[in-house]
């Protein structure tokens, strides 16, 4: 093949777009990752870094649980180990609408038979974490959960991908799409590539691809705010996050503590822009120190908002196109990808591969949205 061929081009060089290259080349094929800015210039490299199961939507355990196993061997996988650590994740309650809240929510897991999700009680959150405010009331826990360092698994990822046989160009802007035969012309700022096969993992752009394909989704670029302090003396090992108000709050290795939740800042996706939002960081703030007061003093080192692809349902686009063949999407992970992003490779490999995974992954058709037409939402000079 020519430098400007490939037997699958995937579009979007983020964590989903890296690990659908990685299990490719573990399949032997070679894929070429074209990204219009560096990898994990916003969503993949400046999110969270949680490795969640906890508080998964119900369509999301199954690969939720199936990527943890790829978490616990990552060292193996990608010969780094991503600053992985499983020092758990807790949810807890603040008062009784979000002890009822977390209550209901572990029946449904037990409902469906899903054990992983515990009830934590008050006294032993306190022990756990002795910096959280003695009013707390208990919460859900899942021990074997953690995080990691986003920017560092997305460059690992592709890494050992390229050290497979994978390609990857950056700082390339995909302009249009189309069919050419049994091959897909993928027209660019530097040339026109070609493949029989197409991923589309281009997070907050995905929008504009499906578009093209006949099936528009209501996709919704966001930026969820990140804030850091400077360091702290040790006071917390698990993430702890919010119920009835957003919070997403750890302590790093270094002492600093990153403080998310989703917050939105604003965005503007076509200049590839975000400005924080000081008054939902002010709400932020509120709720950091009503759970762990002596957080007044901390001091803010910087913030910051990669963009993001949110669907309405907050679950993503997963599987392949509903009006062309050969033709792959995964995006939409509304704030909560990064720990599926393992999972979700595997599983565009395999369809690519085999024709179908065993993975259940019905709910996350992008059939689901109504409206579709073929009519494409990319305008001239609108980059992807």
């Amino acid at each position: 093949m020519s430098d400007h061929s490939a037997p699958v081009i995937i579009i979007g060089g983020g964590l989903h777009g890296s690990s659908t290259a990685l299990h490719l080349a573990r399949a032997g094929v070679a894929a070429l990752v074209l990204e219009k800015n560096y990898i994990g210039r916003h969503a993949s490299g400046v999110n969270a870094g949680g490795v969640r199961t906890l508080s998964r939507h119900i369509a999301e355990v199954p690969l939720s649980l199936a990527s943890r196993e790829i978490w616990l061997r990552i060292r193996d996988w990608v010969d780094d180990d991503c600053g992985f650590d499983q020092n758990g994740q807790m949810r807890v309650a603040e008062n009784e609408t979000d002890v009822n809240t977390l209550r209901t929510r572990l029946k449904l897991m037990h409902d469906h038979g899903y054990t992983h999700e515990e009830w934590i009680e008050a006294d032993e959150i306190r022990s756990i974490v002795p910096a959280i405010t003695p009013t707390i009331r208990g919460g859900l826990i899942v021990r074997g959960d953690g995080s990691a360092d986003p920017y560092q698994t997305t460059r690992a990822f592709r890494l050992k991908a390229q050290s497979l046989g994978a390609r990857v160009i950056e700082g390339i802007r995909v302009e249009s799409i189309a069919r050419h035969g049994n091959d897909w012309r993928v027209t660019t700022n530097q040339g026109v590539f070609t493949s029989p096969v197409l991923v589309n993992c281009a997070g907050a752009w995905a929008d504009r691809i499906a578009a093209q394909m006949g099936e528009p989704v209501p996709l919704t670029p966001v930026g969820p705010m990140m804030l850091v302090t400077t360091r702290m003396p040790h006071f917390l090992d698990p993430v702890v996050l919010g119920t009835g108000r957003p919070l997403s709050f750890k302590q790093r290795a270094n002492g600093t503590v990153l403080i998310g939740g989703g917050r939105p800042a604003w965005v503007d996706r076509d200049r590839e822009w975000t400005e924080l939002d000081f008054h939902q960081i002010a709400e932020g703030a509120r709720t950091v120190c009503d759970l762990f007061p002596h957080m007044k003093d901390a001091i803010v080192n910087r913030g910051w908002a990669g963009i993001e692809a949110s669907m309405p349902d907050a679950i993503p686009v997963i599987g392949p196109s509903s009006t062309q063949s050969n033709l792959y999407h995964a995006f939409g992970f509304s704030a909560h990808g990064f720990q599926l992003g393992p999972i979700v490779g595997k599983i565009t490999s395999d369809l690519i591969t085999t024709g179908r995974t065993d993975l259940p992954i019905e709910p996350f058709s992008i059939t689901r949205f109504s409206n579709r037409s073929n009519q494409s939402s990319l305008t001239q000079g609108e980059a992807i």
